[in-house]
């Protein structure tokens, strides 16, 4: 819930800072060459790089953090978890550069649909494997206590809850397998 309503507030923000109109004297043409704008940072010095393509990469960066936290997952295969945050923050950086179209002073750059997706993959891959790699360090160490979780059995009459019943590895009759699933033959349509 905390990571949902994290993930909302930093979608908002990012909303608030690149759908408001530009009060400015003229707007350049969009932008759809791959590189361009960067290039075009860098040529106007250090200090214009870093603001120009350190912003593009951290607009997003934090839904790679965010995204799997609002998921709340720790059994999750990297290279998926990866691969569906990325998807999804570049999915988001396209959605804010077309409604960027039709907001006075704002134009489509391809560039920054590119830094937002690296900022967002970036992160994921700093932060979240080694955090969930700890979470789930931490989940295996904390101790059991008996019977907490545990619901009473119907067949023991409620012995498994009270510690009296069978261990934890024997089988109710309720717990054994029952067999194949029944299958219903197909029955043809009346005329």
């Amino acid at each position: 819930m905390a990571g949902a309503l994290l993930l909302l507030a930093h979608l908002v923000l990012v909303g608030w800072l690149t759908l408001r109109p530009l009060d400015v004297p003229w707007v350049t043409a969009a932008n759809l060459e791959p590189l361009a704008s960067v290039k075009a940072h860098l040529s106007l010095g250090p200090a214009e790089a870093v603001r120009g393509i350190g912003g593009g990469l951290l607009l997003l960066a934090p839904l790679g953090v965010l995204l799997p936290l609002a998921g709340g997952r720790l059994a999750v295969s990297p290279l998926a978890s990866l691969a569906r945050t990325v998807a999804a923050g570049a999915l988001l950086s396209l959605g804010i550069e077309l409604f960027q179209t039709g907001v006075p002073g704002r134009v489509l750059n391809v560039d920054s649909l590119m830094l937002n997706t690296a900022g967002v993959a970036v992160t994921h891959l700093l932060v979240v494997p080694a955090a969930r790699a700890r979470l789930r360090r931490r989940r295996a160490v904390a101790p059991v206590l008996p019977g907490v979780g545990e619901q009473p059995s119907r067949a023991a009459g409620g012995a498994r809850a009270a510690g009296t019943g069978p261990g934890p590895g024997a089988l109710l009759r309720e717990d054994a397998p029952q067999g194949p699933t029944p299958t219903i033959s197909r029955v043809g349509i009346a005329p």
